[in-house]
């Protein structure tokens, strides 16, 4: 074992990985996926030795104590780059706070706040040479690795080897924990008629030979769908995931007429369903390659007809879009949607989509019914958060059509909006336009 650096003296139980956290320690946990289930399990078991430690991290898969439980919040403060349900409620106990972003410049920004002190993530099961992979992520990680006094990595052969920037050789981590958990699955959400609509109407502006980036949810996975029909699709996407397998299968992805990584799917995350796993497995097609690389705008706009899909959650009448707040509450984050709308924008022949149903359904606040509320508005709900600017939207589509909004002025844009909001409150949307002089 002493051409793999001497691996066996760094396997340590995680109990003794336990004793390396200090009061005060700043933390970088892996993504998702890429999260060290058994050190994050067992976290909130060390709280009455230490104090204010910090734990980053980005879409927890787990509903780990140490942030769940209101009375660890003197031991514990997670901070999220990108809101999960769990993180929503615990919002409330103040053992959670967010942390403002554009996903390619996270890790870059918080090493000039602060350096870690500790990196905690999975990987692979070390090969013959040495090395491991980081498996289903390279967002932050790659640089979080370099920068961290300490690398912690439970390792685990169920964790996909993907090639990339995930490839790391032993040498370069301190400690290892051999573990052997299941990889968090999350499954394809369900297409409804809506979703159906929505995907053609974007589907349909989309040419053949387009490089794809592509969300999660009902509408994201309705325009992959849609899309089983084109032909020569490439992939650069922040986050590769079932739909893109399942257009592989069909034919329609080959990245034959990419503009840069011809012939590769390039991604800076993996998540999804165990198929996914099984596909990105030492597949040299896809790429998972460093997060500050792959949502750069201006990497992503070196794709010739680029195409970026993103979901909101409320548009104004002048294209500011809402995608991470509901008023003030923190619901997801902004994530890559800057980064992937400028950069299709930057593209030859690029287009950039926010997608999102005409209406929501909400309690009313003084009778406490049910009602329909529309998702275009005059203006944004107090305390939204702009997580797209209006400078920086191109089309907007809801089930009742498609607004071209590059190049427009307001009062064209409020038009264009109106049209595609919901019949019901169009004449509602053009009064208070009018009211409020948005022209």
């Amino acid at each position: 074992m002493s051409k793999l650096s001497n691996y066996q003296n760094k396997v340590i139980p995680v109990d003794e990985a336990l004793l390396k956290i200090k009061s005060g320690d700043h933390i970088v946990s892996g993504l998702a996926g890429a999260e060290p289930q058994l050190m994050l399990s067992r976290l909130h078991e060390i709280h009455e030795r230490v104090q204010d430690v910090h734990i980053m991290t980005c879409l927890p898969m787990g509903l780990y104590d140490f942030y769940t439980v209101p009375e660890y919040r003197d031991s514990f403060l997670m901070e999220g780059w990108f809101y999960s349900g769990p993180m929503r409620k615990c919002h409330d106990y103040k053992n959670v706070t967010f942390i403002p972003n554009h996903l390619h410049f996270s890790a870059k920004k918080r090493i000039d706040f602060r350096k870690p002190n500790i990196y905690i993530g999975n990987c692979s099961w070390i090969d013959a040479h040495g090395y491991v992979s980081l498996g289903l992520s390279a967002v932050y990680e790659v640089e979080m690795i370099e920068a961290a006094d300490l690398v912690i990595l439970e390792m685990n052969p169920n964790v996909p080897r993907t090639f990339g920037d995930t490839t790391l050789h032993i040498s370069q981590v301190d400690f290892i924990i051999e573990t052997d958990y299941k990889m968090p699955e999350l499954q394809p959400t369900a297409i409804n008629e809506k979703d159906k609509i929505i995907g053609k109407w974007i589907a349909d502006l989309i040419e053949d030979g387009s490089t794809i980036q592509l969300g999660i949810g009902g509408i994201p996975n309705a325009v992959a769908d849609a899309l089983k029909t084109k032909k020569h699709l490439g992939i650069h996407t922040e986050m590769f995931t079932d739909g893109m397998v399942d257009l592989f299968e069909s034919g329609a992805i080959d990245n034959t007429q990419k503009s840069i990584h011809r012939g590769k799917m390039v991604a800076a995350f993996a998540l999804g369903s165990e198929k996914l796993y099984k596909f990105i497995d030492d597949n040299p097609a896809v790429a998972i390659l460093d997060g500050a690389y792959v949502n750069d705008p201006h990497v992503i706009g070196q794709n010739v007809k680029m195409i970026s899909i993103n979901t909101s959650i409320e548009v104004d009448l002048t294209g500011q879009c809402c995608s991470e707040s509901i008023g003030t509450k923190q619901i997801s984050g902004t994530g890559g949607q800057a980064d992937t709308a400028i950069g299709a924008q930057n593209s030859k022949g690029g287009k950039s989509f926010i997608a999102l149903y005409a209406t929501t359904t909400v309690k009313d606040s003084e009778t406490g019914k049910l009602v329909e509320k529309s998702k275009i508005v005059p203006i944004l709900s107090p305390g939204a958060i702009v997580s797209l600017s209006r400078n920086d939207v191109d089309y907007v589509v809801t089930e009742y059509g498609v607004a071209s909004l590059r190049g427009t002025s307001i009062r064209e844009r409020v038009k264009r909006l109106i049209e595609i909001a919901h019949p019901d409150f169009r004449a509602w949307l053009k009064e208070t336009a009018e009211a409020y002089k948005i022209w």
